[in-house]
């Protein structure tokens, strides 16, 4: 799925309404980031055209042309190719070929870049929150700066982002980020309170990257 599809015009404008009523009651900063995907992962599309090439060439030349050898690796090499690009359009198929723990690496990886990106970095009390969303992956990373950190562990971080995650597979996202959204705000309101003073420091609206 496009990331530029993945909330409707709607969903998107119930989310940055509901930012900015949570951000109307806490100091902390909240911002919402949905991309395609974290890495291309070529090693899947590799592993996966050689794999199906491998065992598409087997079935071919063992019923077509009694299992010839000079027939079997060339249409090895032939599938395995062909494979290999098509797995570049089916996101499905492409994740069974990349290992669970370096999907969420490289989520992970991606997520910190995009909170320096997006400057969640440099609020003045250290106080944002980052919903990353990645569609390949289907896997939602939150990350906080050092000034939440002291009431929000990265293990309550990872229990919303499980949360997010299970709701993309559900075709839930939009209402479910809205809740978790409103959660993390309650605690934000009550240990990080709005001050006199504050202002809004980062757009409310949803960003979306190709």
């Amino acid at each position: 799925m496009r990331a530029e599809h993945f909330f409707s015009e709607d969903e998107r404008a119930a989310i940055a309404a509901c930012i900015g009523e949570v951000e109307g009651t806490t100091s902390g900063e909240l911002a919402v980031v949905v991309v395609e995907a974290s890495e291309t992962y070529p090693e899947g599309r590799i592993l996966g055209g050689v794999v199906l090439g491998g065992l598409g060439s087997l079935v071919v030349t063992d019923l077509l042309f009694g299992g010839s050898l000079t027939v079997f690796l060339p249409l090895w090499v032939l599938l395995a190719l062909g494979l290999g690009f098509a797995l570049g359009l089916w996101p499905f198929a492409h994740r069974l070929f990349v290992p669970p723990k370096r999907l969420e690496q490289k989520v992970a990886e991606r997520a910190v870049r995009a909170f320096h990106e997006h400057e969640l970095a440099h609020t003045r009390d250290r106080s944002g929150v980052l919903f990353f969303f990645s569609l390949f992956e289907r896997r939602v990373f939150l990350l906080a700066d050092k000034g939440i950190y002291a009431r929000l562990t990265q293990e309550i971080l990872d229990t919303h982002a499980r949360e997010l995650a299970a709701a993309i597979k559900a075709g839930t996202a939009a209402t479910t980020l809205l809740a978790e959204l409103r959660s993390v705000g309650a605690v934000l309101a009550e240990h990080f309170p709005r001050r006199p003073d504050d202002t809004n420091e980062l757009p409310d609206e949803v960003v979306v990257e190709r």
